[in-house]
């Protein structure tokens, strides 16, 4: 499966909201969606929504940790929203749930920004 990406401006943040697999293809897909929403949409927050991810990589961890670099570099912020198995099981095991925010929902990374 690949991987599927919308994007949709929800007050002053952007979710981008990712759903398939997200490996080195997908995350080709994702850096794209981040880029456009830091430089077209001027977003200071990216909501990252991993509910609909099945599987991730490396290269699709890359991508995050490359996107929150970005958007800190330009005084923005980029968390997670992932409640799957799969997902957070990745993100413990590289240590990356200490270094990205991470919701349990879309809602509450919103309500978050403001």
């Amino acid at each position: 499966m690949g991987v599927q990406i919308g994007r949709e401006q929800e007050g002053d943040a952007v979710v981008v909201a990712v759903r398939g697999d997200l490996d080195l293809d997908g995350g080709e897909d994702l850096r794209a969606a981040l880029r456009q929403a830091m430089d077209e949409d001027r977003a200071r927050r990216i909501v990252v929504d991993l509910e609909g991810v099945d599987f991730m990589d490396s290269a699709g961890l890359g991508v995050l940790v490359g996107g929150r670099e970005r958007a800190r570099g330009n005084d923005g912020d980029l968390v997670l929203v992932a409640t799957g198995r799969s997902v957070l099981r990745v993100l413990a095991l590289t240590g990356l749930d200490r270094v990205f925010e991470i919701f349990s929902g879309r809602r509450e990374a919103l309500r978050k920004s403001g």
